[in-house]
């Protein structure tokens, strides 16, 4: 990728890898699962044109950044801790945000926890997950959606690794990146089998090309997928550790974007959260909402022109 300069940062007692290119303020992307830096290759490339400092990490756990073995230090303090010295190490006091998928739920987090580094949250995929005070995160998703849900499958350790190696890791990369099925996703009972995806395609979209998918399936053939894994193992420790900020609204001002067969939108009683209210309830600088049409999960990468128009036209205000 031209002119993208890649280097290691120390954080948090840990090593990080950046890819970033660019002068100018800061613009700050945080990838989702099972994903790297490389998701943002588009947007790099772009908004470092337009006069900006783009910087995407390799979150913990994942690519060329360290993993600890740990399960328990992959809770959200670590993870904004490492990005908050990331931050710190840029010499910037404020970075905007652009975050998608687990990303998205750590940018949420560092909004909550470090709003005054967070100059505007551009947000994709994910809104806030709105904390129930009555009911940890996964066992509500249990409860909605059965032990099969993908969340719950991802708890027990080393599980759905000895599942996902059945199957070969280009098949996981390949059924999830292509996904278009609406709604929770649930898997076969007692195996990854079809995963997200039981329509996966024999070819792929025009937006993935063998080299971007080889590249992934590089990385995690590496890496193997359970420090990505990781992060669903503490959900329920986050909602335990989380308890002092229940009920907090974010105050950063945030524009969110989502395709309309994204399988988070579809779920999760999402859809009526962002329209009906409770969304911008939670966030009251919540500007704007876009629903992007015909488009699924990683519109990072299957409408990159639209994404960078989106993220511009926003943060070119502040």
């Amino acid at each position: 990728m031209e002119g993208i300069e890649h280097r290691i940062v120390e954080v948090n007692g840990i090593k990080m890898h950046i890819a970033e290119k660019g002068e100018g303020p800061v613009v700050l992307f945080l990838h989702g699962f099972p994903e790297l830096w490389y998701s943002w290759r588009h947007q790099i490339l772009a908004l470092s044109s337009l006069g900006y400092h783009t910087v995407a990490p390799d979150l913990r756990g994942y690519g060329d950044t360290e993993a600890p073995t740990s399960i328990s230090s992959y809770t959200c303090f670590h993870i904004v801790g490492d990005i908050v010295a990331l931050i710190d190490s840029l010499g910037v006091q404020q970075v905007f945000l652009v975050a998608h998928d687990w990303g998205a739920i750590i940018g949420w987090y560092l909004c909550m926890f470090r709003p005054e580094r967070i100059k505007a949250y551009v947000c994709l995929s994910v809104p806030l997950l709105h904390r129930d005070p009555n009911i940890k995160t996964v066992d509500g998703m249990r409860a909605m959606y059965g032990d099969d849900y993908y969340i719950c499958r991802f708890q027990k350790p080393g599980e759905m690794e000895a599942q996902m190696a059945e199957v070969g890791t280009e098949y996981v990369l390949k059924n999830i990146l292509t996904t278009r099925k609406t709604g929770p996703p649930i898997f076969p009972k007692g195996e990854y089998g079809t995963g997200f995806n039981p329509n996966m395609p024999e070819t792929l979209p025009s937006w993935l090309t063998e080299e971007d998918l080889t590249y992934h399936v590089a990385s995690f053939e590496k890496t193997g997928f359970t420090g990505g894994l990781n992060f669903y193992r503490n959900l329920n420790l986050n909602w335990e550790l989380t308890a002092p900020w229940s009920g907090v609204q974010i105050k950063v001002p945030v524009k969110f974007i989502t395709g309309e067969l994204d399988m988070v939108y579809t779920s999760l009683g999402m859809e009526e959260y962002i329209h009906g209210g409770g969304f911008k309830q939670d966030v009251p600088n919540l500007e704007e909402v876009i629903v992007q049409k015909g488009v699924a999960h990683f519109n990072n990468q299957e409408a990159p022109e639209e994404i960078n128009n989106h993220i511009y036209d926003f943060i070119k205000k502040f």
